[in-house]
């Protein structure tokens, strides 16, 4: 009795190494694997879009191209397979993790009307070649799509143990053909595209500062004008009444004519500061380094003056990233290098503050950043939390021309 109540109680008093309870049922596949089928199982209806599409414009096209009709009709056909060719590098992006730069766009004439007339948009529309790469993709997804529908479906019933082999090896394709067809064609494409991107960059830049210098001139300068010009009007008037204060009103004058001369030379300085003009990037960053509440050392090594362009992207990734130790950084000391190597001006800016620096979206050095990425330059960060930071900057450098 005594054993039986023994061998009981082991039984009901199992630890965890004896459990015997089923572990919780899992997929066996991944989530990338399952991304993968839902693409394959995505071909075939896609297929069917993009073949009834093409098919429908390209033959009415082709069979009015005799008429008025026609070449028109096969414009607007490839105008829309360009779109079928964005959403299926969107598609490809989202399910199979693949990374595709846009192709080059249609030139700015055509975007906005310009005046190279009808014919000239037409032919720029019929031998546009990302269009016509997206209408043979198009063409030949339909069979494609038949194909790995069929071999997913059946995989998925009575091929479970391959399905994840299989997926792999057919999307293996489709990132062939997404990359052959819808990426860019050449380097020089993707030079375009990259260029274009770049000028909407530089055309916002230069509008938010004409922006601020409007605002400044208007908030700043205008308004200290304005109100000397009044305080000079009563001051006439009180001239021959009250000579002592119309003398007292004309000293307000002039002290605000000082104040409203300052406010000029610091939103001169803001555009372009004389300094840097007049005597190069070493002593304008000397000027800037001066007026940071952190201590900075400056080091410049170059062998002769940039150009001016060049010069003036320098002084002002180097004030702005000053501006962020002065305001953010809680450092004790800062330094400035700059050196160049083969074409590249190379700038170093670097702190003992509490680091934590980004170019995440919203910050100021991201704007920085996409600034210097429109002139073929680098902006790098290195920031842990606890310091220090260090920015490294690169630009392209170009010889000063004589005069």
């Amino acid at each position: 009795m005594t054993a039986q109540t023994a061998t009981s109680g082991i039984s009901t008093e199992a630890g965890p190494e004896n459990d015997d309870r089923l572990p919780p049922v899992r997929f066996a596949f991944g989530r990338g694997t399952w991304k993968e089928v839902a693409h394959l199982l995505l071909n075939l209806p896609e297929g069917i879009v993009g073949f009834l599409y093409v098919s429908l414009w390209l033959y009415a096209g082709a069979a009015l191209s005799i008429t008025v009709v026609g070449l028109p009709l096969l414009a607007a056909g490839l105008m829309g397979a360009r779109v079928l060719g964005a959403l299926e590098r969107r598609r490809a992006r989202a399910l199979l993790g693949l990374r595709v730069d846009e192709p080059s766009r249609l030139p700015r004439t055509m975007r906005r009307g310009g005046d190279s007339g009808f014919a000239g948009r037409l032919w720029t529309l019929l031998k546009d070649p990302v269009a016509w790469r997206s209408t043979l993709y198009s063409f030949i997804r339909l069979p494609w799509g038949v194909l790995t529908f069929g071999v997913v479906m059946v995989a998925l019933f009575v091929g479970w143990p391959v399905l994840g082999h299989l997926a792999r090896g057919l999307t293996n394709v489709d990132r062939a053909m997404v990359r052959g067809l819808l990426s860019p064609s050449s380097e020089l494409e993707r030079r375009i595209a990259e260029l274009e991107q770049d000028r909407g960059v530089v055309v916002d830049t230069a509008a938010a500062d004409l922006r601020r210098i409007e605002r400044d001139l208007h908030d700043g300068a205008q308004a200290r004008l304005v109100a000397l010009a009044m305080g000079l009007g009563l001051a006439k008037e009180k001239l021959l009444e009250d000579p002592e204060t119309a003398a007292k009103m004309v000293d307000e004058a002039h002290g605000e004519v000082k104040l409203a001369l300052q406010e000029l030379r610091d939103l001169a300085r803001g555009i372009h500061p004389a300094i840097l003009t007049d005597r190069g990037l070493g002593a304008a960053l000397s000027s800037v380094a001066g007026r940071c509440t952190v201590p900075v050392k400056v080091a410049v090594d170059l062998p002769a003056r940039p150009a001016p362009a060049i010069e003036g992207i320098a002084y002002f990734t180097v004030s702005e990233l000053l501006q962020n130790i002065s305001k953010h950084s809680g450092a004790r000391s800062a330094g400035v290098e700059l050196w160049r190597r083969a074409d590249r001006l190379l700038i170093q800016v670097r702190d003992d503050g509490r680091g934590g620096a980004s170019t995440g979206s919203g910050s100021g050095l991201a704007g920085l950043a996409e600034r210097l990425g429109s002139v073929d330059g680098l902006f790098v960060v290195d920031s842990p939390v606890g310091g220090p930071t260090v920015v490294t900057a690169e630009v392209p450098w170009r010889d000063r021309t004589a005069g």
